[in-house]
C-alpha cells in the first residue's frame, strides 16, 4: 500500500484518535482504528497497528487495553471523570468567571476526556441564570496578579462599579489606583486582591471582578512590615464580605446549635468554651456593617457579649436599620 504523504503524523494523530473516540468502556477494532487513521488521508495495515499499539505502551506509557469485544481502548487519563466533574462544577459555580470564559473553559476540559465522556460533562453544564461576573478578563487580572507579587513589583489599575441605571462606570472619574499586592484571597465567591495603600498608608482590599487594565510596574512593593503582622491562617476568619473595620477581639455567646456555623466560619482551631444550653467562643473581628449583618442573621442563637463598646455599636446598628419601618 502506498504511504500518503501524511505518513509521518500516524503516532500523533492515533494517540488523538484513542484519546477522542475511546475510553474505559468505548474501543476500536484495528480495523475501525485504519478507517479513522484515512480520515487524515494515512494509510495502515492491521500489522502496523499492532506495532504502532505496542509503541504507545511501552515507549509512551499509554494504558491502552484491548479485547475482542470491544476493541482497542485508553483506559487511563491525567484527569479521570469524577475529577473533570468536579471542575466543571467549579467553573459554572464561580461567580468571578463570566458565562462566555466558563463556556470556554468547559469546552477545553471537555477536551481533556473521550466525546463519549464529554457527552456526560455536558450534562453537567445546568446553571446557566446564576450570578455570573460581567467581566471576561478577571483570570487574566488575576495571572498579572500574581506576577506582580512574584517579581516584587506594584501594580495599577481601574477600579469600576455599577450605577442605579445599571452602567458600569470607573470609580473616581477613572482614576488610576496604583498599590502593592500582597496576596490573592477568595472569599464568598469572589476573588479579592489584599493590597498596601502607600499613598493611604494603610491594607485595603479589592474585588478582583471589579478591576480593570491592570498592569505591573517597575516600582517596587511597599508595606511588607504591616503585611507581616497579619496572621494570614486567620486573616479571612475575621473578615465579613472584605470590608475592613478596626479589628477587635470579641467574645460571643451562642446556642449549641451554632457549632457548625462557628466552625465553618473561624476554622476549627478555635476553642468552644461549653456552658449551660451552649457555649462561648472568642475571635479577631473587623468590625463592620457586614459583621453586624452575620450576627443579625441568627437572631437570637447568638450574642456579642464583650467588649461593651461593639456590643454598643450592634444594638445602634439594628436601631437605625429598624427606623426605616416605623
Amino acid at each position: 500500500m502506498p504511504k500518503s504523504r501524511n505518513q509521518k503524523l500516524k503516532l500523533p494523530c492515533l494517540i488523538e484518535i484513542l484519546k477522542n473516540k475511546t475510553d474505559e468502556e468505548h474501543g476500536l477494532s484495528a480495523e475501525e482504528l485504519i478507517q479513522e487513521l484515512a480520515r487524515y488521508d494515512i494509510s495502515a495495515e492491521r500489522k502496523s497497528i499492532y506495532d504502532d499499539i505496542r509503541l504507545l505502551q511501552d515507549f509512551f506509557g499509554m494504558s491502552i487495553e484491548h479485547d475482542k469485544a470491544r476493541g482497542y481502548r485508553l483506559t487511563e487519563r491525567e484527569l479521570d471523570l469524577p475529577e473533570l466533574k468536579m471542575l466543571v462544577d467549579a467553573v459554572q459555580s464561580c461567580r468571578f468567571i463570566s458565562v462566555s470564559k466558563s463556556d470556554d473553559l468547559i469546552r477545553k476540559l471537555k477536551g481533556l476526556t473521550s466525546e463519549h465522556r464529554a457527552r456526560e460533562l455536558q450534562r453537567q453544564v445546568t446553571v446557566k441564570n446564576r450570578i455570573k461576573s460581567m467581566n471576561n478578563i478577571t483570570i487574566y487580572s488575576i495571572d498579572t496578579i500574581h506576577n506582580a507579587i512574584l517579581h516584587d513589583r506594584q501594580i495599577t489599575f481601574q477600579y469600576w462599579g455599577w450605577t442605579a441605571r445599571k452602567e458600569q462606570l470607573p470609580r473616581h472619574g477613572g482614576k488610576q489606583y496604583c498599590i502593592s499586592p500582597w496576596m490573592l484571597l477568595w472569599d464568598d465567591e469572589y476573588y479579592y486582591l489584599i493590597a498596601y495603600d502607600g499613598e493611604a498608608r494603610e491594607i485595603r482590599h479589592y474585588r478582583v471582578d471589579r478591576m480593570r487594565t491592570v498592569n505591573e510596574t517597575d516600582k517596587k512593593r511597599e508595606g511588607r512590615a504591616e503585611f507581616e503582622k497579619i496572621d494570614i491562617s486567620e486573616y479571612s476568619f475575621g473578615v465579613f464580605g472584605m470590608f475592613g473595620g478596626q479589628t477587635t477581639h470579641v467574645t460571643f455567646r451562642c446556642k449549641s446549635s451554632m457549632a457548625d456555623v462557628v466552625l465553618d466560619r473561624f476554622g476549627k482551631d478555635v476553642m468552644l468554651i461549653p456552658e449551660e444550653d451552649g457555649f462561648k467562643f472568642h475571635a479577631d473581628i473587623n468590625v463592620s456593617p457586614q459583621f453586624f449583618g452575620w450576627v443579625a442573621s441568627f437572631g437570637d442563637s447568638i450574642k456579642i457579649i464583650s467588649p461593651a463598646d461593639t456590643a454598643e455599636e450592634f444594638k445602634k446598628h439594628l436601631t437605625e436599620s429598624l427606623k426605616q419601618y416605623e
